[in-house]
């Protein structure tokens, strides 16, 4: 099982997903041309994905869906609150919305060698989604615009091998920096996005001996820098009451604009 980040950050976020006969993508929120440039670096077409899982509704998220699906007509996958929000989304365009899939009563569902577990998280959109994955021996999850995190979440997401974790913001550029006082508060409530801190602190309720490695992603361009996550997430594993220290795993940053580091679990 193979884990990719194509792009991911506050202005655009898509995720590879799969093996050697299964390629889904995670959201949808670049350009065309992203999305084929990234699939090349994994010597993948659109023509090979099987799958288009949405999270929800928000820009970053779907953004990229409507010329996708016009050229490929590929099926999509998200809650049914989720659909509602693509269904409005006149940006979008015209396409095909028989591609597009509900999760009722958010079960698991499979794709070819992959088992999908939908998750609710706490995002202020219309019925948000994570997804964790499994190939029946190892299990991932992409967690990204949380919010906030309970023991219901870490609960469901489980014994995981490998996790890509929401490090948005910095706290502190985030007070300092450019965006309003509304932006500001909307960002730092419970159904905003995790600063590092709390991203490192999702993390370590997570570890095990299993995992192999820890990627972060949807950093902020503008109250964030991928050297302060980095840390913050090692020194919350570090003093976290858990037996594990920052530098027992792997911990990657997923770019804004380009693919990451690809990941074989």
């Amino acid at each position: 099982m193979r884990l990719a980040s194509l792009s991911s950050g506050s202005n655009g976020n898509c995720f590879y997903v799969g093996d050697d006969n299964t390629h889904v993508l995670i959201d949808a929120g670049i350009s065309l041309k992203a999305v084929e440039e990234g699939l090349n670096a994994l010597d993948l077409t659109l023509n090979d994905i099987d799958a288009i899982l949405i999270t929800h509704e928000h820009s970053d998220h779907i953004k990229g869906l409507g010329v996708l699906e016009r050229k490929c007509e590929i099926p999509v996958f998200a809650s049914e609150g989720t659909v509602k929000g693509i269904l409005s989304a006149k940006s979008l365009g015209n396409f095909n919305f028989d591609c597009i899939n509900s999760l009722n009563n958010l079960q698991s569902f499979r794709i070819k060698n992959l088992n999908f577990h939908p998750h609710r998280i706490y995002h202020d959109a219309n019925e948000p989604l994570c997804f964790s994955f499994d190939d029946k021996i190892k299990r991932a999850a992409v967690v990204t615009d949380l919010g906030h995190f309970d023991d219901l979440l870490v609960d469901e997401l489980g014994r995981l091998d490998f996790i890509l974790a929401e490090a948005n913001h910095d706290v502190r550029m985030l007070q300092l920096g450019p965006y309003t006082y509304q932006l500001k508060r909307r960002i730092l409530s419970d159904v905003g996005h995790l600063s590092n801190e709390n991203c490192g602190k999702f993390v370590s309720r997570l570890l095990n001996d299993d995992i192999k490695g820890i990627m972060l992603g949807h950093l902020s361009d503008k109250n964030n820098l991928p050297e302060l996550a980095y840390e913050a997430v090692k020194v919350e594993i570090t003093f976290s009451d858990n037996k594990y220290e920052g530098n027992d795993f792997p911990i990657y940053v997923a770019k804004r604009n380009e693919i990451s580091n690809i990941i074989t679990i």
